[in-house]
């Protein structure tokens, strides 16, 4: 019996000096909001912003964007291509103030990189079979980037670590008819 006491007299001597110890401050990241007029997240891409349309940026609505803020970076990927994850656009240094990324436009003074399929400028879902997910990835970064034209999104997530102080995503379907 002497030894069950000892035992809870030991436990309660090892658990205190944790317990009174302060707990790691743990940095919530803020979350943007990224929006379009044409389609809700998770649903379905109009095809005039694919392939089989006029091939040109959906609209954007950017909301939320954390005060110390300096750029943002938009990346537009595929994970369901059969080649492997497919970049549709790469854009970054878009003005923190920036709320509306309009139709067929880039924010001015933003930059584009280059896409998979070699070119600087936006290309939209052109999935070659089934429903494919794209989605639209925004940064808000701490910095402005010094980038040229033509960079990947290899090279600009590169750039980007250690910048991050915001993201939001938002992720539409397109289906060839």
């Amino acid at each position: 019996m002497k030894s069950g006491k000892w035992l809870v007299v030991l436990a309660a001597c090892v658990v205190l000096p944790w317990s009174a110890a302060p707990a790691k401050e743990v940095r919530k990241m803020d979350e943007l909001q990224l929006t379009s007029t044409v389609f809700a997240n998770g649903g379905a891409i109009p095809a005039t912003y694919s392939c089989d349309g006029r091939d040109v940026n959906p609209p954007l609505a950017v909301d939320r964007v954390p005060a110390g803020a300096k750029s943002l970076a938009l990346v537009v990927d595929d994970p369901d291509a059969p080649v492997g994850l497919w970049v549709h656009w790469v854009l970054w240094n878009i003005h923190p103030r920036t709320g509306q990324i309009g139709e067929n436009s880039v924010p001015a003074g933003a930059t584009q990189g280059r896409n998979s399929w070699g070119r600087t400028s936006y290309g939209g879902p052109c999935p070659p079979s089934g429903t494919h997910r794209y989605f639209f990835k925004l940064y808000a970064l701490d910095t402005i980037l010094k980038l040229g034209s033509g960079t990947t999104k290899a090279e600009l997530e590169r750039a980007m670590e250690g910048h991050v102080i915001g993201k939001g995503e938002l992720m539409g379907t397109y289906r060839r008819k």
